[in-house]
């Protein structure tokens, strides 16, 4: 009982002491859901619709593209500036994928397996073209190849152990590319329909059609008389507040933008070879001759001097080479070398020897039977005895099938090889077929294995070239960099404010610039690659104007680069504060066509217009209602002239009048009407297709709409 009362005594206590351990455990729960929310914020790449996609996801799509890319061009791999670009194309097919697909799916608009089938069918969508299914006699895409190639690939799948293993990586890489196509087919469908939809909703009618012909067909000579705004000084414009407020709330629209963008002034350097590091390089193209001009191993050669294009075993066209060199082949006799030269195009030093010239097919039909063994002596054997059988005439095709494989002939070009680092085998057999005839077989044995070759066609018989070419960079040295890199550093240090960079970059030999409206969907700062950090660094959230950013090492290991950030402009409609500069010049233009409509008020004719001062004339011919006419003396485009031209009779005079670039008068010389006939017909195909044209352009209100958010430039 005595305990009892203890706990009855100190129960608040206890009730307080157990409160705060639920606390305790609810809120690390709370700490921890937060985080992981955090953390899953910090992973998304962006929004369409408030629907996510997380880098992981849009990874994903960019190696599944990219993948289609490297067996559509042959490429093992691709380099910085083709992923950077496949990366937007794979961000704005998301996109634009999803704007629709939300369209369509309010509309209920959908499309069937059935459609998608039409299509390739049918072999005419220009994406079919792209894919190797094609029709040997025509070049065309044929469905039928098609279902063959994917008939034998579910055989393939069934009896993927017994195949080789290349064969069964082609098989799958092209599946996967087909598969790719097939889904681009399907977004490109829906999107048609949509945009159909929307161009139907835009048709005209029998009277707009007329008119729309004859405002394309209606021509009018003129003389024109124009008093251009140049002719008035703009010091002589008064430019008021209230001025500029009315312009903004006139032109407003037009500064509506649909993402943040910044302004950022920025001092790019770029290390440059010093002339020690110069005589240096001369120094070892000296030794390099002389040791091409003695013999020996061209190969070991060209690797030893560090050329940034290798020496090939295999004569090679000389489209591989950069234009500097491919202009030179044809004048470079066999056994001849062209000393080291300077060339400032790419600002390397150079050396050619011709090593040997000959006539060689450009594209090479063939067809393989890759033979496969427990071991080599296995293989020899089941190869020696596919030769026996083709001698003794049984079909290739026959003979493959047998050996589970489709012995199907594949062109092969040069493009497909030259350039490209060969191991033994590879080197091994372009070196064979490319000096086999056609109509002939060989054997051709490999360090893991055999395979039975028979070139069926040779085609496009161009030169080719043994030629050994050395192009070194003229490349600065570590001390060289070192130098700059501790000059620019310092230089950073001691302007640590946006007002001392300014102050002293120009005095201390350094170029400041400036670039307005900056977003950050771009890719580089100032035009210089790798500078992701200091992209992230203009749009951080932390980084506020007048900042200066930290020293960034950019480039090809070649750049350095400080930021300063000078302005924010807010998604949304820029401020009239921000548009200052160019409302006070549309403002001066409104008021100086004021004053000179003023000065022509009572001018009757274009002779009249003459004896102002300032005035210029000219004959314009041809003009129609449809087609802007350009005006040289004033050196603008004028839609206006366009249509009072039209609307005006022939001998009649018009104007005054504002235009783009000045005040105009006219006097129309004469009116033809074209000898084109109307045809009802093919003017509303015409105007339907001109509808279609401007349904396409639905995707920049629809982009607005969905609230778009791009993030990329946090992740590449």
């Amino acid at each position: 009982m005595a305990t009892l009362q203890k706990i009855r005594n100190r129960g608040p206590l206890l009730v307080i002491i157990v409160g705060l351990a639920l606390f305790a455990f609810i809120a690390g729960d709370v700490l921890n859901s937060i985080q992981s929310a955090a953390n899953e914020s910090r992973q998304q790449i962006g929004e369409v619709y408030g629907e996510k996609i997380s880098v992981h996801e849009f990874q994903n799509l960019v190696d599944e593209y990219s993948e289609v890319v490297k067996f559509t061009m042959g490429n093992a791999s691709l380099n910085d500036a083709q992923m950077t670009q496949l990366r937007d194309q794979v961000w704005n097919t998301y996109v634009n994928g999803k704007l629709i697909a939300h369209e369509a799916g309010k509309l209920g608009l959908t499309v069937t397996d059935a459609e998608v089938q039409a299509v390739i069918t049918e072999g005419t969508n220009p994406i079919l073209m792209q894919t190797p299914f094609r029709n040997e006699q025509t070049g065309r895409f044929d469905a039928n190849v098609l279902k063959k190639f994917l008939t034998d690939y579910e055989g393939m799948k069934a009896n993927a152990t017994q195949m080789p293993a290349e064969y069964v990586e082609y098989y799958d890489n092209l599946h996967k590319f087909w598969m790719f196509i097939e889904k681009t087919i399907r977004q490109e469908c829906l999107s048609q329909k949509y945009q159909a939809l929307l161009a139907k909703s835009m048709m005209g009618n029998k009277v707009v059609n007329k008119a729309a012909f004859e405002e394309r067909t209606n021509e009018s000579d003129v003389l024109m008389a124009a008093l251009p705004f140049s002719s008035v000084n703009d010091n002589d414009v008064k430019v008021e507040e209230s001025d500029l407020k009315a312009k903004y709330e006139e032109l407003k629209e037009q500064f509506k933008q649909q993402a943040e963008s910044r302004d950022i002034k920025y001092i790019a350097v770029q290390v440059k070879a010093s002339a020690a590091d110069k005589a240096a390089l001369d120094k070892e193209m000296a030794e390099t001759a002389k040791a091409l001009s003695a013999g020996g191993d061209i190969a070991k050669i060209v690797r030893e001097s560090q050329s940034v294009i290798p020496y090939s075993p295999i004569p090679v066209s000389k489209n591989i080479f950069p234009t500097d060199i491919a202009s030179q082949l044809d004048t470079i006799a066999v056994g001849q070398m062209r000393a080291p030269y300077y060339n400032a195009s790419d600002n390397t030093m150079n050396i050619i020897k011709m090593l040997g010239k000959v006539s060689a097919p450009d594209s090479i039909q063939l067809r393989q039977i890759q033979v496969a063994g427990a071991d080599m002596e296995a293989v020899k054997k089941t190869a020696d005895s596919i030769m026996t059988a083709l001698d003794n005439g049984a079909a290739f095709d026959s003979i493959a099938k047998k050996y589970n494989q489709t012995g199907e002939k594949v062109w092969i070009t040069s493009r497909n090889y030259e350039g490209a680092t060969l191991d033994a085998d590879n080197l091994k057999l372009i070196q064979t077929i490319t000096t086999m005839p056609a109509n002939t077989t060989k054997k051709i044995e490999f360090t893991q294995g055999c395979i039975i070759a028979q070139v069926t066609d040779r085609r496009a018989m161009i030169d080719k070239y043994d030629v050994a070419v050395v192009k070194c960079p003229v490349e600065f040295s570590k001390e060289t960099y070192a130098k700059a890199y501790n000059d620019f550093s310092h230089f950073v240090a001691s302007n640590t404010t946006q007002h001392d960079i300014e102050t002293h970059a120009l005095k201390s030999g350094y170029n400041l610039q400036e670039r307005k409206d900056m977003f950050s969907n771009e890719h580089y700062v100032g035009g210089v690659s790798n500078t992701r950090e200091a992209l992230r660094w203009i749009f951080s959230e932390d980084t506020e104007v007048g900042s200066v950013s930290p020293l960034y090492e950019c480039g090809e290991n070649d750049q350095m680069m400080v930021v300063i950030l000078t302005g924010i402009h807010e998604k949304g409609y820029r401020t009239e504060e921000a548009m200052k500069e160019f409302l006070t010049q549309e403002v001066i233009k409104d008021k100086k066509a004021a004053m000179l409509e003023e000065k022509l008020a009572n001018v009757k004719s274009v002779a009249d217009v003459m004896k102002v001062k300032g005035a210029v004339n000219d004959t314009i011919k041809h003009i129609t209602f449809a087609t802007p006419a350009f005006v040289m003396k004033t050196g603008a485009s004028e839609p206006v002239l366009s249509a009072v031209a039209s609307k005006t009779a022939a001998g009649k005079f018009a104007g005054p009048f504002k235009g783009n670039a000045g005040v105009y008068t006219l006097q129309v010389l004469k009116k033809d009407k074209s000898a084109q006939k109307f045809n009802a017909k093919a003017e509303e195909e015409r105007q339907e297709s001109a509808n279609m044209r401007a349904a396409s352009r639905f995707v920049n209100e629809l982009y607005e709409k969905a609230d778009v958010v791009d993030n990329r430039y946090l992740f590449f």
